[in-house]
């Protein structure tokens, strides 16, 4: 029997392990996806768009007619009309003279001439050239998450592939944590990577480190296996065939979590329990993911705390939240129940530098529901 895998006699700060993962990684490179491949991937950027639509064309079923050839018309002073008017259903383009549609109720065609009954004002009734689509704009800024209306003004621009980055993804599961790993990949999914999910043969270091595969990989997860256990051995695996980066992270929940190399990919490794790998995927493979997609800063929403939050100086704690009344309501610290989990809005880590957050501070946290 081999013996388990032990934790150094100190923790690694969480800065320093994340900056550790993070030296050296680059964007991967742009690749045109289809439309429906690309959402939810970042965008790589694309070329500046042609007006839409191309030109003038009817925002309603009606007439079109040039709006100075109306004034004075009424249903008191009916504007005889020597010709048939042009009808245009919505969307199609305006005839060149015209520069309104009045609705079928505007114009009387029971006599032996058409009689208009309505003033319009240039544009009544029109959508103008460039009105959904100015010349110039960009179907999503590069750095930006790809979103469903992105693809609504692609297709109306008449796009049919986007240009983004696209991580590779790869997940070992260590058998045994089927709620850990069901939740790591479900998570992944709005990240827009590509992933592929493994499960390894058993929890011994060899069937472990024969699920390692770095060769069609950007980013390597090992989820469960981490701790020190006595079925516990993705690190010792992983330090097999790769190198440690940092075992044993100054972070609650979480502790246990890794980083390291496979070959020039970077790895994670996430504990086995729901709330410690969470706390290891926002916290280090997240902030990794971001970086291979060449994503902006995710956006926080500051608000007030409603009580204060202390913490222990040396451990980096996430906390949960939820709003109330426009403040940051504390549900959890550092202990993360899964009903918790479930009913959070948003998480902030606390510092280990820090002792906390006095009631009223105002604090950045990141959103878990959009």
């Amino acid at each position: 029997m081999t013996s388990p895998q032990r934790l150094p006699t100190s923790l690694t700060p969480l800065d320093m392990a994340l900056d550790a993962l993070l030296n050296g990684l680059e964007p991967v490179e742009p690749v045109e996806l289809t439309l429906k491949e690309a959402l939810r991937c970042i965008a790589a950027g694309t070329p500046p768009l042609q007006a839409y639509p191309p030109r003038d064309t009817a925002a309603a079923d009606g007439y079109a007619f040039c709006a100075r050839d109306l004034v004075g018309a009424s249903s008191y002073s009916p504007l005889p009309w020597s010709a048939p008017p042009v009808w245009v259903e919505a969307g199609e383009a305006i005839p060149e003279a015209c520069d309104c549609v009045l609705d079928s109720d505007s114009v009387d065609l029971s006599g032996p001439l058409p009689q208009v009954l309505a003033e319009a004002i240039p544009g009544q009734g029109v959508r103008r050239a460039g009105g959904d689509i100015a010349a110039g704009c960009l179907v999503v800024e590069a750095g930006r998450r790809v979103l469903p209306r992105d693809l609504l003004m692609a297709r109306a621009a008449g796009k049919e592939r986007l240009n983004v980055r696209r991580p590779r993804l790869r997940i070992v599961n260590v058998p045994g944590g089927s709620l850990t790993a069901d939740l790591i990949a479900e998570s992944t999914q709005a990240t827009g990577a590509e992933t592929i999910s493994f499960t390894a043969a058993g929890r011994d270091a060899g069937s472990i480190a024969a699920a390692l595969d770095d060769s069609a990989c950007d980013l390597l997860l090992i989820v469960g296996g981490s701790g020190v256990g006595r079925t516990d051995a993705a690190v010792t695996a992983l330090a097999a065939r790769g190198k440690i980066l940092a075992h044993g992270i100054a972070l609650q929940p979480g502790r246990t979590s890794a980083t390291g190399r496979f070959g020039k990919t970077p790895v994670v490794v996430l504990p086995g329990a729901p709330d410690q790998a969470l706390a290891a995927w926002w916290t280090l493979a997240l902030p990794a993911l971001d970086r291979l997609s060449g994503r902006r800063p995710r956006k926080t929403v500051k608000l007030p705390l409603v009580r204060k939050i202390a913490s222990h100086v040396g451990i980096a704690e996430i906390v949960l939240l939820e709003r109330k009344q426009d403040m940051w309501a504390t549900l959890a610290v550092g202990e993360l129940s899964l009903e918790v989990i479930a009913r959070a809005e948003a998480w902030l880590v606390v510092s280990g530098a820090s002792e906390g957050f006095a009631a009223g501070s105002p604090v950045d946290a990141y959103m878990l529901r959009d």
